[in-house]
């Protein structure tokens, strides 16, 4: 696993919602190499612990990424300090990514849990109409990317807990709706585990490939604290693997969700 350590330029900052931020920034080896689902650290002023954040997107022709996260710390809340012009520390790309079939295999569906919505935003990019990307939220002030994933082409549903836009309820309706019209290639996933586990079930049921990203607290990030453990089977046997090196992302079916 090949990454960069460096500190690349703030060229934009957005605020999304409350609390949740989008930020873009120079860095083209990085955008490169990326592949989708996988992520960086980033290093918080004042504090040893890098916060690892997914990557949203990547854009190799102008050479940045885009970076999507909520705070839910002093460490998160410190990195929003930084204003365009700003230099951000990151060590990047890390972790495995979504694997993605041929567009000739069928159509694929995205599911994203809150602030689980932003990893996944490229593969809806790469499918386009071949897409149906499925979002979820606690309500209307917390639905962020809505926009960005319709402008790819993609079938757009949004899920709100109180019905305050959207489908009332949870992703889970809207899947197995989707799941019953056939032709679906693989189902992605990332956000809550009660959310993952029910599309893992659903999923399975209907006989589709899924591959979930798992949020994580992570320490170094790249596999040597084993903080983030997890367990998966595999042929039968159970493994504890590292959520930083072995993932984020895996087979829904082998994870222990």
């Amino acid at each position: 696993m090949s990454f960069f350590c460096n500190s690349y330029p703030v060229i934009e900052k957005k605020a999304l919602a409350e609390d949740i931020y989008s930020y873009t920034i120079l860095c083209p080896e990085v955008a490169e190499n990326a592949s989708i689902g996988q992520f960086v650290q980033i290093k918080a002023e004042g504090y040893t612990l890098r916060r690892p954040i997914s990557i949203c997107s990547t854009d190799k022709e102008k050479g940045t990424i885009r970076l999507v996260f909520e705070v839910r710390g002093k460490g998160t809340d410190k990195i929003t300090e930084l204003n365009k012009g700003d230099l951000m520390d990151v060590i990047a790309p890390l972790g495995k990514g979504f694997t993605t079939p041929s567009k000739k295999e069928g159509r694929v569906i995205v599911i994203g849990g809150g602030i689980g919505t932003p990893p996944m935003l490229d593969i809806a990019k790469q499918y386009g109409e071949n897409c149906t990307a499925i979002l979820g939220f606690r309500s209307f002030d917390r639905v962020i990317l809505d926009k960005d994933y319709a402008a790819t082409g993609a079938k757009t549903i949004v899920c709100t807990d109180d019905g305050s836009v959207g489908v009332k309820g949870t992703v889970i309706g809207p899947l197995t709706e989707e799941l019953a019209k056939g032709d679906v290639a693989c189902v992605y996933a990332c956000g809550p585990t009660p959310m993952l586990k029910a599309i893992v079930e659903a999923t399975k049921a209907a006989g589709v490939d899924s591959e979930v990203s798992l949020e994580q607290r992570m320490g170094c990030g790249v596999g040597a604290c084993v903080v983030c453990a997890c367990t998966v089977i595999r042929g039968g046997k159970e493994y504890v693997l590292r959520v930083c090196k072995d993932g984020p992302v895996f087979k829904g079916e082998e994870v222990v969700l």
